[in-house]
């Protein structure tokens, strides 16, 4: 029992440092977005589908970019081995949705990854490259 108890504390803990990375990253492609949205109008990606995909990719790239920083996984494997990889982009998303919400009660135009679809594809592009590749 006791044993269980220590596995899902782990498990949280992975979630939440994983969380956090994936926030960071986030915040860094939104600054960028926002900065060269200020410069010219980007038409690229202009269906959902393929903005979808490229922010999962750009999330890839930000997961293979952390590896350099952080080539090991925060915590050893656990017989829950892997959950972060699906309830971090969740709660990812959730955060970007909240913060495009706060932007919009604001007055403010909020950019695409500030919603949860692209919040949650790029966190979950950046928590396969991290799942699959950390040492």
């Amino acid at each position: 029992m006791e044993e269980l108890f220590i596995q899902v504390l782990f498990a949280i803990a992975q979630i939440i440092f994983e969380l956090i990375l994936e926030l960071a990253g986030e915040a860094l492609a939104d600054v960028t977005s926002r900065a060269v949205g200020e410069v010219y109008e980007p038409r690229a990606f202009a269906d959902p589908m393929w903005a979808v995909g490229g922010y999962a990719v750009l999330g890839a790239i930000a997961g293979g970019i952390s590896l350099l920083a952080f080539p090991h996984p925060f915590f050893r494997a656990s017989r829950i081995h892997g959950i972060s990889m699906l309830i971090s982009p969740i709660i990812t998303g959730g955060v970007m949705a909240m913060v495009g919400w706060t932007l919009r009660r604001h007055g403010k135009e909020p950019t695409r990854i500030e919603s949860f679809g692209y919040g949650f594809a790029f966190a979950l592009g950046m928590s396969v490259v991290r799942f699959l590749f950390a040492q």
